[in-house]
């Protein structure tokens, strides 16, 4: 079998989970390809996601290393059996490979939950505000990386427009709705649009205001998404270079702590269509 030329988060996510399960029933490689009946390459292989897997060879192996989860293996036998190309390929080679798996992530969602600090959240934003964002890039990017920058960002919006779409809960701090990325007129105009978004049965947005005071991981925006089952969520942080995932069991309940104190110091929906109407009003 040939090797990935390019690998994705999600790929890489179920080798990650079969190295696990493994390593969970104490099998050294060497033992396991004893127990598979194949050799320890290719399980090194298949674990790091550069040789894909079938979805019968997913329950077969799992079956041998005895897991004792089946909706678990129900979820990494479909995450295998997927063979379909994600819009976001289409961008391979002009954006970052972290901005294709958020986007990929996104798309398989549950549910995502989400704390937004200085930005509002990715797939809440309107055009005018996603080209004033992207003018403060340093360096500045040329025009043509601006357009497919923007129009891979406006694409991620879709999904919330899918028939399963995830349900969503967004937290966004003051700071976020006041800052006036390209002047008051955009400004105003992104804050309609996110008021016209929180009428969606799938979409639930907070606002956190200055007078809530402090909480947990204030200082940079975080996205939990909720996979099929839990040992598939994930946790998409912000940081100065570009995007982190997290899946490592401490760090998603730690991360889910942190979502839950947040959105206890944050405005009921009613309350927060009200305070972003009366920013709105003062921009």
């Amino acid at each position: 079998m040939a090797p990935r030329k390019a690998l994705t988060a999600r790929q890489r996510r179920l080798g990650t989970e079969l190295r696990k399960i493994r390593e969970h029933t104490g099998l050294s490689m060497t033992q396991a390809a004893e127990v598979l009946g194949t050799d320890r390459t290719t399980i090194s292989n298949t674990e790091s996601g550069r040789f894909g897997v079938s979805p019968e060879r997913v329950r077969t192996w799992a079956g041998h290393y005895e897991c004792p989860d089946p909706a678990y293996v129900d979820a990494l036998a479909a995450m295998a059996a997927e063979r379909i190309t994600g819009w976001w390929e289409d961008y391979r080679g002009d954006l970052a490979s972290d901005a294709l798996d958020l986007a990929e992530l996104e798309h398989h969602a549950v549910g995502i939950r989400a704390v937004q600090i200085m930005h509002m959240p990715g797939v809440l934003q309107n055009e005018d505000y996603v080209r004033a964002v992207f003018a403060e890039a340093v360096p500045p990017a040329s025009p043509a990386s601006q357009r497919r920058r923007l129009s891979h960002r406006l694409k991620r919006r879709d999904v919330l427009d899918r028939e399963d779409a995830p349900s969503c809960t967004f937290l966004i701090h003051e700071a976020a709705l006041r800052m006036t990325y390209g002047g008051p007129k955009v400004a105003r105009a992104q804050l309609d649009y996110l008021l016209q978004e929180s009428d969606r049965d799938n979409v639930t947005i907070r606002v956190i205001p200055f007078s809530a005071g402090g909480f947990p991981h204030a200082g940079s925006s975080t996205q939990y998404v909720y996979g099929a089952v839990p040992q598939l969520d994930t946790v998409q942080t912000d940081t100065a270079t570009g995007i982190a995932f997290l899946d490592a069991e401490t760090r998603l309940a730690n991360y889910r702590a942190v979502l839950d104190r947040t959105e206890e110091r944050s405005l009921d929906p009613g309350s927060s269509r009200d305070f972003i109407q009366k920013i709105a009003q003062q921009v």
